[in-house]
């Protein structure tokens, strides 16, 4: 085909056609489709643009993935996946009222929102800060699963700082361990009685199997009692501060309290009384009386009554004129 000097095209044939992807792109999928052979996947750049720009036309690029989808089905669309969702966050000053009613263990209490919160690291601060959920009875109280019995002394601790009686003080201070009230602890431990079971603990942790002895105690009776199908039982119990082998007659003759002795001359002393339970020896200024009164209140604490009396001493001889001479208590262990 030839062009006049005009550059225009002879009269009588179809104008050329002009260079065009769009039709090259168009043949060559036509030819893969009747050849059956697959139709190479088109490497795609994806370029991120504004809204305003996503909609242009006239991409050769864009223009041949139309044409390609008249012979490929159509891919299944990827569902949107939310990366997370919102946290709920609580408001405390929405989640409870300004008065609130308690009802702990069947006992009914009204207080204000703020007492409850008066101690920031305390259970109750806690259980109402809006950060847990405390269930309610069928009247709409809030409920705590515990005795409330002592709950009024520890609404007055944080309403006005008052102790209870004294007699409630241990009781109370149990309390205030579970709700872990830590002021309310501090000022009780700094009453009576606990201020003297303080004292009266120290001086018992000089003995190390004291509480074991004790509850040898009670083993030994109540066998002793069942045994015998009787109402109490009676056990030998020898109770010594020193361990000198000697009486208090005999102590001026030495200079000290006790013996400067070698190994082998300290063994010749150690033996054991023939008695159910021994307490000693120990170093303070508590005596044996002491430690019977310690005996007798700790089992009256656990509902045993105990009666004491001195029967003697061990008159084992151990060497030479010396004889053990620990003092033997005997005790009557009453059950019913």
């Amino acid at each position: 085909m030839q062009q006049n000097g005009s550059g225009e095209a002879p009269k009588g044939e179809p104008p050329a056609l002009a260079f065009s992807p769009l039709s090259m792109a168009s043949s060559r999928v036509r030819r893969f489709a009747q050849e059956g052979r697959a139709v190479p996947q088109p490497r795609v750049m994806v370029v991120f643009s504004a809204a305003s720009d996503t909609h242009e036309t006239g991409d050769a690029m864009s223009t041949s993935d139309a044409a390609e989808k008249e012979f490929r089905p159509q891919a299944a669309s990827t569902p949107n996946r939310t990366l997370g969702k919102p946290l709920h966050t609580f408001n405390a000053s929405q989640e409870f009222p300004e008065v609130i009613s308690l009802n702990v263990g069947g006992t009914f209490f009204t207080t204000r929102l703020s007492t409850l919160r008066r101690y920031e690291d305390t259970m109750l601060a806690a259980m109402f800060s809006g950060r847990h959920h405390v269930p309610r009875d069928a009247e709409g109280r809030y409920f705590i699963d515990r005795d409330g019995a002592f709950f009024g002394d520890i609404l007055n601790f944080l309403r006005e700082g008052q102790l209870p009686q004294r007699d409630r003080v241990r009781a109370v201070h149990k309390e205030a361990q579970f709700y872990a009230i830590g002021p309310l602890l501090e000022s009780l431990e700094d009453t009576q009685p606990l201020t003297g079971e303080k004292v009266r603990q120290a001086f018992l942790d000089l003995l190390p199997y004291y509480k074991e002895n004790l509850e040898r105690i009670v083993e030994i009776a109540k066998v002793r009692a069942m045994q015998r199908k009787a109402r109490f039982a009676k056990l030998k119990i020898c109770v010594y501060k020193e361990e000198m082998p000697i009486t208090p007659y005999e102590r001026p003759l030495f200079n000290s309290l006790r013996f400067e002795r070698s190994e082998n001359e300290a063994k010749l002393f150690e033996h054991h009384c023939e008695v159910d339970v021994s307490f000693g020896p120990w170093e303070a200024v508590a005596d044996v009386y002491d430690l019977l009164h310690c005996i007798v209140s700790d089992l009256a604490d656990r509902g045993i009554t105990a009666d004491q009396q001195c029967i003697g001493v061990c008159d084992k001889h151990l060497i030479n004129h010396y004889y053990c001479k620990r003092p033997i208590y005997e005790f009557k262990i009453t059950w019913w």
